[in-house]
């Protein structure tokens, strides 16, 4: 039961980083330039600091996912795994809230504040924010699964594995 339990993990966990690497991937690479009344206008992920923060936390996420494979089960360790899984779980919460608000402002403006949308202008740049907080949402929900069959595994007093 030790090997399923093992197994169930390692496959969340890669599941995870990849969701992760994608996230951040796609973010770094959106980018565009466009022409908007005689001005040029470049739209990058680097130009707004909850995208930077996006990607910082996505590439630690991803980075956390494969190394927290080799902690071995039953370990001091992995306890420790757990409180650490629900602290990635809430920045990466963190992100991508962050992140899809600020994807909302540039889809569709702030009427209050009277800040115009950008998507029209810079289309391809919104799709791949938008692709990226897709990746971003899947991997949120694989890191939610993670810490619900951590807690499962580490409370259960029926299971061997630890």
């Amino acid at each position: 039961m030790a090997k399923v339990h093992r197994l169930i993990s390692v496959v969340l966990r890669v599941a995870a980083a990849a969701a992760a690497a994608a996230a951040a991937i796609i973010m770094v690479t959106s980018h565009e330039t466009t022409s908007l009344f005689g001005l040029e206008l470049e739209a990058k992920y680097s130009h707004i600091p909850s995208f930077i923060f996006f990607v910082v936390a996505f590439a630690v996420a991803c980075v956390y996912s494969l190394l927290v494979v080799l902690v071995p089960p039953g370990s001091a360790a992995s306890r420790l795994v757990v409180m650490t899984d629900v602290l990635m779980g809430m920045v990466l919460t963190g992100a991508v809230a962050a992140s899809g608000a600020i994807a909302e402002v540039g889809r569709n403006g702030n009427s209050h504040a009277g800040w115009l949308p950008i998507c029209d202008q810079v289309h391809g740049y919104c799709t791949h924010v938008m692709g990226a907080l897709i990746a971003g949402f899947v991997a949120l929900i694989l890191y939610f699964l993670i810490i619900m069959y951590s807690l499962h595994v580490v409370a259960d007093p029926m299971c061997p594995c630890h």
